[in-house]
């Protein structure tokens, strides 16, 4: 009886170091998309007034837990029944990175010429204000839900040939570790600036340490949402092209001499470019057609 007991333990201790190793695995692979992840909720998340920035981040954050709750179920089926439909997903999920990722260096190279429109300003009532908050936050939950996708189908390409009971528990541990991780990061994102005018307030002094620290981070806030927007551009690339690399044996076979982060990044701006290039020759035609 001892023995089977202490046999249960041993197993179950296994089964929880595979899990481990395989959850860093998986996060590894993820990490790409959690750092664009957390660079367009963080943007996403500010512009509300500073009473409402963490209820508007707690009502995203809850969205974000429901979507997982959506997608993670029908995931599991699809990799339980219909295994190549994940690496399908896995693929066109790469292009949309790619394509994600070489749009943000079009548009930094050839920015659009925005006209600039100064709103007026406007004398909205609670109601109005209330409403507004409502359709940003749907449009974050929307975002969101799209970047789940891509992590969920991410970290279940990671997993794919691990028992079903393995993909799930791994699968979902990443998927509640970002949603925790990259809303955690976003509130201390956004209440930064905050948090820096408490300081520099904290005296009477003009430029004591507090206020030397404070204007720091007022200063730093913008400057921290473009890194995260850089590194998050190069890591879209960097994780499509894994994808392509890792799936695609003739991209594996082609380039195996090449340091395998070089061929990364490669593949992931080559065929982001390729994808962007066709979108915007169909936007063209679409317009010629409609007009």
């Amino acid at each position: 009886m001892a023995s089977g007991f202490f046999a249960l333990l041993d197993d179950i201790a296994t089964l929880m170091d595979d899990v481990a190793v395989m959850s860093k695995v998986a996060g590894k692979k993820t990490a790409g998309i959690l750092g664009d992840d957390l660079a367009v909720n963080a943007e996403k998340a500010s512009g509300f007034m500073s009473s409402r920035e963490l209820p508007v981040l707690w009502a995203i954050t809850k969205g974000s837990l429901l979507n997982k709750i959506i997608i993670l179920p029908v995931a599991f089926v699809l990799s339980a029944f219909v295994p190549t439909a994940i690496t399908v997903i896995l693929i066109l999920g790469g292009l949309y990175l790619a394509y994600e990722g070489a749009e943000k260096i079009y548009e930094f190279i050839f920015p659009h010429a925005h006209k600039s429109e100064k709103p007026a300003l406007e004398e909205l009532s609670e109601e109005e204000i209330l409403s507004r908050e409502k359709e940003k936050i749907k449009s974050a939950i929307l975002t969101d839900f799209i970047l789940s996708v891509e992590i969920v189908i991410i970290a279940l390409g990671t997993v794919a040939e691990e028992e079903l009971t393995m993909q799930i528990i791994v699968v979902s541990i990443i998927a509640l570790i970002a949603t925790i991780g990259v809303y955690g990061i976003v509130a201390l994102i956004v209440r930064m600036d905050e948090f820096g005018a408490k300081l520099i307030a904290l005296n009477e002094e003009d430029n004591s340490f507090s206020d030397k620290i404070g204007r720091l981070l007022v200063n730093a806030l913008p400057w921290v949402i473009k890194s995260l927007g850089v590194i998050g551009t190069i890591a879209l690339l960097l994780v499509s092209g894994g994808i392509f690399s890792h799936n695609i044996h003739f991209f594996h076979d082609f380039l195996e001499s090449l340091p395998s982060m070089l061929v990364e990044f490669l593949l992931g701006l080559i065929i982001g470019f390729l994808v962007l290039l066709f979108v915007m020759g169909g936007k063209k035609a679409w317009k010629s057609i409609k007009a």
